[in-house]
């Protein structure tokens, strides 16, 4: 299957300093992919390299000819000013920007889309909420609700179950079993090592640097979590972005 994204010895950091280090690989067209690692192992810097937010210190990522509509993205709900006075209605509007523009009006056909979109996900009536009034459960739903509005060929999602009950966990990973019936391309920061082994048939293990990515099963073993706890706990903050040691080659 043809690769949807690729990382070509990629680094990305911030202030000349590397959080992801040398990563190489690929992901298909189609792919179910769960990025796991150690708190600061680089998820949120790998999926902000990815949409187009951060840019390379050094290497690519090519992307098929994908452009920024054709990649949704669902960032941690701390990344959220919840004080920021919109409704619900208008923050899932959002999603229509590939059709309405940043500043375009929302017609009757696009108003009927968010609601649909906000039944889809459970959050009938909710519309003129302001978001700050959200329950943690609910401001999840309402970016679920969003990134059905983008209809993107590669969604991107944050710790999407990240501090949610039980049963908005289970109707959001239906969601995302529906995308990846579609053919969609879904990446997924995760920490809960069960769901990742229930749902997700490939695993990216990152500590700063690739430990190993493949099937879930052979991915997730104890040896290859205690490496990168390990390798992130041995990462050097103040590494130049051109210093290449021999973590890369261990994660290779």
């Amino acid at each position: 299957m043809a690769a949807q994204l690729q990382f070509r010895d990629v680094t990305l950091g911030y202030d000349r300093h590397p959080a992801v280090h040398h990563l190489d690989g690929e992901v298909a067209s189609g792919a179910l992919l769960a990025v796991v690692g150690p708190n600061g192992a680089g998820k949120s810097t790998l999926f902000r390299g990815i949409v187009g937010i951060l840019k390379p210190l050094s290497g690519a990522i090519a992307s098929d000819g994908l452009d920024v509509r054709d990649i949704a993205y669902l960032p941690q709900t701390a990344d959220i000013d919840r004080s920021f006075p919109i409704s619900v209605f208008d923050f899932v509007g959002t999603g229509l920007w590939r059709s309405t523009g940043f500043f375009g009006g929302v017609d009757k056909r696009a108003g009927g889309k968010i609601i649909q979109a906000l039944a889809s996900v459970g959050l009938n009536g909710f519309e003129n909420r302001p978001i700050g009034t959200l329950s943690g459960g609910q401001m999840q739903r309402m970016l679920f609700a969003r990134v059905l509005l983008q209809d993107a060929r590669v969604i991107v999602l944050d710790e999407p179950f990240n501090a949610i009950d039980t049963k908005t966990s289970a109707d959001l990973l239906a969601l995302v079993g529906r995308w990846h019936g579609e053919k969609r391309t879904v990446v997924a920061a995760l920490h809960d090592m069960d769901l990742v082994r229930a749902h997700f048939p490939e695993t990216l293990l990152l500590a700063r640097g690739k430990v190993a990515w493949g099937a879930t099963a052979e991915v997730l073993t104890a040896e290859n979590l205690l490496e990168a706890r390990r390798m992130c706990e041995a990462f050097d903050d103040g590494a130049a972005a051109c210093a290449v040691d021999d973590m890369s080659s261990r994660a290779a």
